[in-house]
């Protein structure tokens, strides 16, 4: 069964920066999609970056040009770069992996929404606060 474990969120003032890590076990990182979603009290849960196995990415709209996704698939780990956090970005941070998929599907299809997602972290809190 893969796991995905979340770390690296905490308290950081509006401005600051955070890099979040999913480090994921029992599966094969390249056949995956990997997504990083948000949840804040009373909101739906939001996706915030999402990327194939082979490396594409999106972004909401709400973080482009803030946040970097990147992958690091040999270490089987996955990060999320936050940059200029404000108070909107207050939320549970998950990661999500989707598949696995084979060939072109698994290198160029990101998976862009939640129901896509088979395998789900505990989630890592993210406060921006002054």
């Amino acid at each position: 069964q893969p796991q995905l474990v979340e770390s690296g969120g905490g308290l950081v003032q509006p401005g600051g920066s955070l890099r979040l890590s999913c480090t994921v076990s029992g599966l094969n990182l390249d056949a995956y999609g990997i997504g990083w979603f948000r949840q804040a009290p009373g909101k739906r849960r939001e996706m915030v970056s999402s990327s194939s196995g082979g490396g594409r990415i999106n972004y909401a709209d709400s973080v482009k040009g803030r946040f970097t996704l990147s992958r690091d698939n040999a270490k089987n780990t996955v990060y999320l770069q936050m940059n200029n956090l404000n108070v909107e970005d207050t939320a549970e941070y998950y990661c999500a992996a989707d598949g696995p998929h084979g060939g072109l599907t698994a290198s160029d299809y990101v998976p862009r929404f939640d129901w896509e997602y088979d395998y789900w972290g505990q989630g890592t809190q993210v406060t921006v606060s002054s």
